[in-house]
């Protein structure tokens, strides 16, 4: 059966992400009160590469419903050392030994990226409290920063509460709480994912994992609300799949093809998508280069 080229763990792919927020926080800066993150000098909203991934590894177990293989390492509650030892306990291997034979070293790295997608497309540090000897993965999936394509001006909104946190304050008197939320009005935000097939080798990525992959890409902003956020949607994913591991062209050369321009009067402040076209340049791409529109 031939696989579709996008889906292909065994090649390169450089691929762009498009989506926008509306009215809301899409990734709060705890340095600055919460306030949505910028580049200080241009005034462009960011959103982390932490961030995008804690939404993929959020929304990946529920579109997998497949615990043994999609399970997630990097989860709230979950001590990573616990995790860590498990794998030596299963197969066998003594926690307390400091250097691992190849074979018991390729056998619980193989366990963990079998059982943890995160591992598996992301990597994981794991050379932390007993088991030291197993070192550390490096996944084959990188993901950047986004960027909104304009500068964003965060607004602060003062918000009241009509009961206190205390008793002590309803018995003076007082009614009322004050609090405060920040929102960005409307942004829309490009970050560029990368995949090294040579990698995705080593930690078993398969097809699958790929097909979920954008599938959460494309769902995991519904997966997600909250009235923080506002309103968040995937806007674009365009794939450009190499015909190798090693690849055809420099990723830039590829991701520079999906341009974002405004619309409209720019004058206005963007408000909405319809404010901004997307178009790609598809036409005589490198040879053993191919694109596909996911999102569009």
């Amino acid at each position: 059966m031939t696989t579709e080229t996008h889906l292909d763990p065994a090649v390169r792919h450089d691929m762009v992400f498009l989506f926008d927020v509306a009215d809301g926080n899409p990734n709060g800066d705890p340095d600055f009160s919460n306030r949505p993150r910028m580049d200080e000098e241009s005034g462009h909203g960011l959103v982390t590469d932490v961030a995008i991934k804690r939404k993929i590894r959020n929304t990946l177990p529920l579109a997998a419903n497949d615990p043994d293989r999609y399970s997630i390492f990097v989860e709230a509650g979950h001590a990573l050392n616990t995790r860590l030892a498990e794998t030596m306990t299963v197969n066998n291997i003594d926690t307390k030994k400091k250097r691992l034979t190849d074979e018991e070293l390729h056998t619980a790295r193989s366990w963990l990226t079998h059982r943890y997608a995160d591992i598996r497309l992301f990597g994981a540090v794991l050379n932390t409290g007993d088991t030291k000897a197993l070192g550390q993965i490096y996944g084959p999936l990188q993901v950047t920063n986004a960027r909104s394509i304009s500068p964003v001006v965060p607004q602060h909104h003062t918000i009241t509460r009509i009961t206190q946190t205390t008793q002590a304050d309803i018995d003076k008197g007082e009614r009322t709480e004050m609090g405060g939320k920040w929102t960005v009005p409307y942004a829309l935000y490009k970050a560029e994912i990368y995949y090294s097939a040579s990698r995705g080798t080593q930690t078993g990525v398969d097809t699958r994992d790929f097909e979920l992959l954008y599938r959460s890409l494309e769902m995991m902003f519904d997966h997600d609300r909250s009235a923080t956020r506002g309103t968040m949607t995937a806007r674009g994913l365009y794939v450009f799949s190499h015909d190798n591991a090693f690849g055809n062209a420099p990723a830039h050369k590829l991701t520079e093809r999906v341009r974002v321009a405004r619309t409209g009067d720019t004058a206005e402040p963007p408000r909405n998508f319809p404010d901004y076209t997307v178009s790609v340049d598809d036409d005589a791409l490198p040879n053993g280069v191919t694109i596909t529109k996911l999102i569009a």
